[in-house]
């Protein structure tokens, strides 16, 4: 038996080789499950490889899973990359400001979540951070809080946050470009629920700005750059300063790999910077 869970977000970790090595090794006959929250054209390849010609195709949500509520307002917004955590903190302060009762997740790359956390903590931003390199326990205890609490953030990546019903979410925040449109959608789902209002933003960077001919058709406003105080600049490289580099390092080398599995950047490890 062969069962692969979470196919959509294995293929955007990058571990597509490993699944073909896997499946090499395994007997032709045998049964083999395929679990994913969205088909993508790769997720498409990969099920051709590993499931038989005459399998069963169970839809659990309905074509209306990928509709958008209208209640939702989406925004890009394009930045220098080296801005990016500053942006965030300034969206962030003045989403605070205008909704008492926020409820915020700003999804990244895995590797990438724990330094966005660390920082966002540093500022004094009641934040939580979640992915899957935490341990069981720590990922239940912060998904019941922030279901349960208001006035806070949560750093998340995708695998994590993946299936999470948070209720009463007022923005989301997506930094840096999406693997696909079935993800840019996903994600801004955690928000404007039972018809309530919501809010989502794209943050890319310059070389990113690809990814909007993906979205030509829903309604995205382009949001104006945040002004960037000298002040709050230099806290927010103290900030920078205080954390591990090995922190730093280890979401750099993530965030490298992420980029080099996107095809339509066409970076490699010595340009993508």
């Amino acid at each position: 038996m062969l069962i692969l869970d979470e196919a959509d977000h294995l293929l955007d970790l990058g571990f597509r080789k490993d699944v073909e090595k896997i499946v090499d090794c395994l007997p032709r006959q045998r049964q083999s499950l395929l679990f994913t929250a969205t088909i993508s054209k790769e997720v498409h390849r990969i099920s051709q490889l590993v499931l038989k010609r005459e399998r069963d195709f169970i839809n659990t949500v309905g074509v209306s899973c990928m509709d958008i509520p209208a209640k939702i307002k989406q925004s890009f917004l394009v930045s220098p990359h080296e801005l990016h955590f500053q942006v965030v903190h300034n969206l962030l302060k003045e989403h605070i400001l205008k909704a008492p009762d926020y409820k915020v997740i700003v999804f990244c790359t895995t590797g990438m979540v724990t330094l966005m956390y660390l920082l966002l903590r540093e500022m004094k931003i009641n934040v939580r951070e979640m992915h899957s390199r935490k341990p069981q326990l720590h990922r239940t205890r912060v998904s019941d809080e922030f279901q349960e609490l208001k006035s806070l953030v949560l750093v998340a990546s995708d695998v994590s946050a993946h299936g999470m019903n948070y209720p009463d979410v007022t923005l989301v925040i997506q930094v840096g470009v999406p693997y696909d449109r079935e993800q840019y959608i996903h994600r801004l789902g955690r928000t404007g629920h039972e018809g309530k209002d919501g809010e989502g933003i794209l943050l890319l960077a310059p070389w990113e700005e690809y990814f909007l001919d993906e979205l030509k058709d829903l309604p995205l406003d382009k949001f104006p750059l945040p002004k960037m105080d000298s002040e709050t600049k230099l806290k927010m490289e103290e900030s920078m300063s205080k954390i591990d580099s090995s922190v730093k390092e280890e979401a750099y080398y993530a965030w490298l790999g992420y980029y080099n599995s996107i095809r339509e950047i066409g970076r490699d490890k010595t340009h993508a910077c």
